[in-house]
């Protein structure tokens, strides 16, 4: 039983329902210490909650062959060639069951290998972590128990840099002030400290006698995904009968994955446990991907399945109107009476239509899968062994996990990518400050590491004076009070030194929940205000003059979303009350009622353009009375058990009015390398890019900035739990639906060139509150459906932002867009376990190998070390994948209809006997064999366009989106070329050799040579022109020619005739008959045999080599473009891009001192889809190795005239 079937099973056996539905019981009761209440008080209920075991693997010891089984034939291919299989063992076919038997038997054992390694390595890491030793506290003693025997109620000792095996209550730590850090890397994807709080009445227990002496319960709610939300209460019973019930928050829970730091050890209770903890439900359950190749090969299979039923459908009823005639009866020697003959009529039509089936089987055959299977296993190796995709820092390259959907990497629409970690780096750098218009640049500081050389602090413009020295010291106290950051002592945390002290000495680490925090605070230390510590309830600065100030922490307004900045407010060695303030600048002008806001505010302005995050900083001073006022009204809110969150905000917004505007600060996070760029050509190759994220709206949208998602003249739509609070959510969507649409009337963004500037260029923010109210179906039917207008403008904006986002409404989001109406490919990146669910409900999911573990790259399609590497991996390596597959899928079907229409046509010829046209052995080794081997190779080194050039052009990438090159007009072109070589094949050596007679024997005779040509020698020579004919098909189609295609596909033809040679030629012992014996040599002794070959050969290839040509020049893709380009720069033995200045010119002796005239000029202009036209101007010399040549993109004719001119007075023209 898997771990969901569990939960289930424990769900509805206590009257809940599954996580994600609506109707929960209200809260469950949990006993601490499995202590049941004092008597007199509730009576003890012990219920019954899962283990704390995870299970992510798909197959158990037990079901993994049916399951495998049932999942493998529900394949449409497998399955088919599972009936042909048991038609052949069933009844007497013209073929052996082996032909159909091995293959099938090869593919299924090949698959079941492959995924059942893939689900053994899912159990290794289920029993690596389900066997993980942790603590709990018994009788007052630390006992040691693995993971996975963890219960409800039982309380944890963790200890630092440990993991939290499942959801806890934090009741009590090693910090006496009963706080804790934690890292919640896995979950959300931020890497930063976050604070959480010990229950305020337990958490002066710190020994494991007084933990376990705690008479308490807790009433919380049933488990649900949202990480960010938490309701419960914990009612603690002490000497009094009646309990102390506290509130529980999510401050109070510690979520399963995150990491306990800087904190020597915890007490807290397990509350969630195993498949029920918030980290387990938001996992999505792992489903087998199915490519669009793969779900064309199944449409057209059906389709040949449908010819090959036509066929045996036609044959059979030939067969017997052709038997109505006496004369052509039954031969005589069977001597069957008349009823004999009617007997069983209709199990002999029966039987005569599976053998008609069986011989036309090999339309479709097993070996195309194999050869696909093969395909793709070998051509992931590709990516493995890509050295632009090693990283040097990781000392990895890139993984592929499975290779099922190498093809699917070259059809991706939609791109959803994590934003910490995967787009960035995760580190913060300080950059500037500004006060009262007065700009400060400090050293380069990132998390710690100086990044540059120099010291102290540079002003980029004049003194702030005598006056403004004041303010410039309050506000650098400003930001050195008003934080959460915690300091730490140490050479060094979690491995990587932070210090800024010199060498030798002990340095000052900053931790904090936001890194932009840690970034503020160092930066005021390079300009000479150095936050000390937090001790006693007292912040401690040293300042310039190396004097240390003293304040009192009074109180923390922590930050939210909705308000948008934080505030403390504390008390000065002089007895002065200060609130300090910093936020964004939207919610601090508007509280301003006094300073320079007009030279901030420009700042302010130029820093965010520029793609910095951007906190304005204000103050203001408080009376006695007026704090005393503040401090009652934040406590009375704290205190609510119903609407805390509501009541401290309006707590928070009474008090933070009437501010004095001091400065803003400017800070950037820094990008992974060649973010931007890889974002910029994703949108150039056709792709929509969505950022989701578990980060604050402000930090994700200057990060979008950063990386080019959003430019400076996008226009941000918000849809957020701000705006819909002001206004209602049906008249927001219906607000910025007008607003898209008006612009874009009709037209979706898919079908306007990113380029345009007529197009308003729109970016969308939505947050998580928001997103579920979208998503949630409304019973209104005046206000229609929610999903469809948020889809119709996101299709109309060129990149969205999701911000706030939980796990699995990452997976919500993803399914949503992949289940549109369009059905667009999608593929999803990130680097946590916090990403896991988007990319396995994406149809394409890829890991990146980051700093919050591997969770993300074992659970992906696809791992890379760096978001870099994604745009090869899907602008080259995706874009082969798709043209290399389409090729040998329609290159399967093609050579197959060459192969067995010939036979459907000879049973018009041989009294639809069922008679084979060609010999056993080469029934079976015409796909094995002759004819394998070339695709095989084509389908793994062919490259119709450098992989330079798909790099630089990603416009290319559109040539074959939308599974373009499997469309039903190209299959059904190259069905029909099929059709016609087989009719060539077939009636061309009919009617060559027309001037010959029927004997007796039913063999014929040539009227030149005496020679006998009988059906097996009339079949071999069909066999022979069908063989050359689709393997120099194939060589027509090749563009990447070496010495190994030459050897595959010329080796192919020659061991095709060597075997006949053998075959026919040997009389082998093993064998009870010999019917092919001698036949090849004998065809070959004809003469017309051979001008027959050759002729025919001809043909069948002239129609395909005529529509090339003519589509070519008259049509050509951008690919096709880029080939004549190249073949012509060889043709004048120009390089691709030598500059004009590097051509030197030869001269000859009798015109040494003139300028040699150009035999030839040849002007290329390609205008692509993204508008930009590329020219490339060379000529040649009379003498055939000089020649001029440059390239260089043009915007404009102004441009492309000014070239010309510097053509002109080149020295060689």
């Amino acid at each position: 039983m898997s771990g969901y079937e569990y939960l289930y099973e424990i769900n509805c056996s206590i009257g809940t329902e599954c996580a994600g539905e609506e109707n929960w019981v209200d809260s469950r009761t949990i006993y601490i210490g499995h202590r049941g209440p004092p008597s007199g008080t509730d009576a003890y209920i012990p219920q019954r909650y899962p283990d704390n075991r995870i299970v992510s693997s798909k197959y158990t010891f037990w079901n993994f062959v049916p399951k495998n089984l049932f999942e493998q034939f529900r394949r449409i291919a497998n399955f088919y060639f599972l009936i042909i299989f048991l038609v052949q063992l069933i009844i007497d076919t013209p073929t052996s069951p082996i032909t159909s038997g091995l293959p099938l038997f090869f593919v299924i054992t090949v698959t079941a290998v492959k995924q059942g390694y893939e689900d053994w390595l899912r159990h290794k890491a289920d029993n690596a972590v389900n066997q993980c030793p942790v603590h709990i506290i018994q009788h007052g003693k630390v006992v040691r128990k693995q993971s996975r025997r963890l219960q409800v109620g039982d309380i944890v000792l963790v200890k630092e840099d440990e993991t939290f095996p499942c959801d806890l209550i934090f009741l009590s730590s090693s910090r006496e002030d009963g706080t804790c850090f934690v890292t919640t890397a896995s979950l959300d994807g931020e890497s930063s400290h976050k604070t959480y709080y010990a229950v305020q009445d337990t958490k002066a227990f710190h020994t494991e006698q007084e933990v376990d002496t705690i008479n308490a319960t807790i009433e919380c709610e049933q488990p649900q995904s949202d990480l960010y939300k938490f309701v419960g209460r914990i009612n603690i019973y002490q000497d009094r009968d009646e309990p102390i019930a506290r509130p529980l928050g999510s401050e109070n829970l510690l979520l399963r994955g995150a990491t306990l730091k800087n904190t020597e050890h915890i007490f807290a209770v397990v509350i969630y446990t195993g498949m029920e903890t918030k980290m387990a439900l938001n996992y999505q359950s792992k489903s087998q991907k199915r490519s669009a190749v793969e779900k064309s090969m199944n449409t057209y299979l059906i389709v040949y399945l449908c010819i090959l039923i036509s066929k045996a459908v036609i044959n059979t009823v030939m067969k017997y109107v052709w038997q109505s005639d006496p004369n052509r009866d039954e031969p005589f020697y069977n001597h069957k009476t008349d009823s004999e003959r009617q007997r069983n009529m209709l199990l002999k039509v029966i039987t005569d239509f599976l053998a008609f089936m069986v011989l036309f089987n090999y339309i479709i055959p097993v070996s195309m899968y194999v050869t696909v299977e093969m395909q793709k296993f070998l051509g992931s190796y590709f990516i493995t062994w890509d050295d632009d995709m090693f990283d040097s820092e990781l000392g990895e390259g890139a993984l592929v996990n499975t290779s099922d959907l190498n093809e699917e990497l070259g059809q991706i629409e939609y791109v959803f990518t994590d934003k910490t970690g995967t787009l960035t780096e995760n580190n913060m750098e300080f950059i500037e400050c500004c006060v009262d218009g007065h700009v400060y640049v400090a050293d380069a500081i990132c998390n710690g590491q100086i990044l540059t050389g120099t010291v102290g602090m540079d002003m980029i413009d004049s003194s702030p004076g005598a006056g403004g020295k004041e303010r410039e010291e309050l506000f650098f106290r400003a930001l050195c009070l008003c934080h959460t950051v915690q300091v730490k002592e140490e050479e060094s945390v979690d491995g990587i030194k932070k210090g800024l002290q010199p060498c030798g000495k002990s340095s000052s680490v900053y931790i904090s929940s936001s890194p932009d925090e840690v970034a503020l605070v160092e930066g005021m230390k390079r300009l000479g205000f150095t936050y000390l510590r937090l001790k006693d309830n007292h912040m401690e600065i040293l300042n310039r003059d190396d004097d240390i100030e003293r304040f009192e922490l009074m109180e923390v307004l922590s930050f939210d979303s909705v308000r948008r900045r934080m505030s403390v407010i504390v008390k000065s060695s002089a007895g002065e009350y200060y609130l300090f303030c910093k936020g964004a600048d939207s919610s601090i002008f508007p509280r301003v009622i006094q300073g320079k806001v007009d030279q901030v505010r420009a700042r302010v302005e130029h820093n965010a353009v520029e793609g910095l995050r951007t906190l304005c900083v204000a103050y203001k001073t408080l009376a006695q009375e007026e704090y005393e006022s503040v401090c009652k009204q934040i406590n009375t809110a704290k205190l609510a058990l119903q609407d805390r969150d509501k009541k401290l905000a309006e707590a928070f917004d009474f008090i933070e009015r009437d501010l004095i505007l001091l400065g803003a600060t400017a800070v950037e996070d820094r990008l992974q390398d060649k973010a931007a760029d890889t974002i910029e050509s994703l949108h150039k190759a056709g792709m929509k890019v969505w950022v989701l994220t578990g980060d604050k709206m402000e930090t994700a949208a200057a990060t979008c900035y950063a990386c080019k998602l959003f430019h400076r003249n996008t226009q941000i739509l918000e849809l957020t739990t701000k705006r819909t609070e002001e206004q209602s959510l049906h008249d927001v969507l219906f607000d910025l639906s007008k607003t898209v649409l008006r612009h874009c009337g009709s037209l979706t963004r898919d079908t306007v060139s990113g380029l345009s500037h007529d197009v308003p260029d729109y970016g969308l923010i939505i947050d998580g509150a928001t997103l579920s109210a979208v998503m949630k179906p409304t019973e209104e039917s005046s206000s229609g459906n929610y999903k469809e207008i948020f889809l119709e403008i996101c299709r109309n904006c060129s990149a969205v932002l999701c911000c706030r986002m939980a796990p699995l409404q990452k997976a919500q989001i993803v399914k949503m867009i992949k289940t549109s109406k369009e059905h667009p490919i999608t593929l999803a990146i990130g680097d946590g376990a916090n990403d896991v669910s988007m990319i396995l409900e994406a149809h394409v999911g890829i890991g990146i190998m980051g700093k919050e573990g591997r969770q993300a790259a074992r659970n992906s399609d696809y791992a890379i070390p760096k978001f870099k590497h994604l745009k090869k991996m899907l602008l080259v390596h995706g874009h082969y994948y798709y043209i290399r597959i389409s090729e040998l899928v329609q290159y399967f079907f093609y050579k197959n209809v060459c192969f067995i229409f010939p036979q459907f046509l000879y049973q018009f010829f041989c009294g639809f006997s069922q008679q084979p046209l060609y010999d056993t052995a080469y029934l079976t080794l015409y796909n094995i064999s002759f004819t394998s081997l070339p695709i095989l190779l084509y389908s793994l080194i062919e490259q119709h366009v450098n992989m330079d050039i798909l790099k630089r052009d990603p416009s290319l990438y559109r040539d074959i989106a939308k599974n373009s090159l499997l469309r039903w007009r190209i299959f059904i072109y190259w069905t029909l070329l099929g059709v016609f070589d087989a009719v060539v094949f077939f009636f061309g050596a009919y009617f060559l050799f027309d001037n010959t007679t029927f004997t007796s024997n039913g063999q014929l005779m040539t009227a030149n040579i005496n020679m006998m040509f009988g059906n097996w020698t009339f079949g071999t020579l069909v066999f022979t022109v069908l063989v050359f004919t689709v393997t120099l098909k194939l060589a027509l189609d090749t563009q990447y020619w070496t010495w190994i295609n030459h050897f595959v596909i010329w080796g192919s033809l020659l061991f095709y005739v060597i075997f006949s040679l053998l075959w026919g030629g040997i009389i082998w012992p093993f064998l009870n008959y010999q019917r092919m014996y001698y036949v090849f040599m004998q065809m070959l002794s004809s003469g017309p045999a051979w001008l027959g070959i050759i002729l025919l050969i001809t043909i069948s290839l002239i129609p395909d080599m005529l529509k090339k040509v003519i589509c070519r020049q008259l049509w050509p893709t951008s690919a096709e473009r880029i080939q004549n380009a190249l073949k012509q720069s060889k043709r004048v033995n120009v390089s691709e891009f030598s500059p004009l200045s590097t051509v030197k010119t030869s001269k000859s002796k009798s015109s040494e001192h003139r300028n040699p005239q150009p035999t030839s000029l040849f002007l290329l202009l390609f205008v692509e889809q993204t508008g930009v036209a590329c020219v490339q101007i060379f000529y040649q010399e009379t003498r055939p190795k000089t020649f001029c040549h440059n390239c260089l993109h043009l915007i404009n004719k102004k441009t492309l005239a000014w070239w010309l001119k510097q053509l002109h007075s080149c020295p060689a023209y």
